[in-house]
């Protein structure tokens, strides 16, 4: 059973003033995996923020994998990526050009989506678009490798 962090990123979600729907959807769609949310947390669209927590499921709480969503846009807000890249030891980013290849296919906007994936020691960390439907997809395109590459990541049997 994998563990997993669902980090959803917004500054409106943070203070309250929508529902994160897109992080629900998230952890719906990750249990078709063997894997089990062991963290959700909401946090605005701050970079050392989002760097603290992303080092600190990899590194304290040693989750298999990060899943966030949001901060992947244009807006002078979004920072996921950036954040992302600068924790990561490693890129992954087959993952985003899969989750784009495949989401081209319901909506031309996709192409906008600027998600990082990368590894840090034994944690994958993906970012998924913040939008629910944009999140939904992405996962969804990716899930049936992921099982793979966690399984790599675990030195496990493959």
């Amino acid at each position: 059973m994998y563990k997993v962090a669902v980090l959803t990123i917004s500054d409106r979600c943070h203070e309250g003033k929508r529902e994160d729907k897109s992080g629900k959807v998230v952890q719906d769609i990750i249990r078709n995996l063997p894997a089990e949310v062991v963290i959700y947390e909401i946090v605005p669209d701050e970079p050392e923020i989002i760097k603290e927590k992303l080092k600190s499921y990899a590194d304290n709480l040693k989750v298999d994998l990060v899943l966030t969503n949001g901060g992947t846009g244009f807006t002078a807000r979004d920072l996921t990526p950036e954040a992302t890249r600068e924790i990561i030891e490693r890129e992954v980013p087959g993952i985003p050009e899969a989750m784009r290849v495949e989401c081209l296919k319901f909506t031309k906007r996709a192409m906008l989506s600027r998600a990082v994936a990368g590894i840090r020691g034994k944690t994958l960390i993906i970012n998924l678009p913040g939008s629910t439907k944009g999140a939904e997809e992405s996962l969804e395109a990716i899930l049936d490798g992921l099982a793979h590459g966690l399984e790599m990541l675990a030195n496990k049997e493959h």
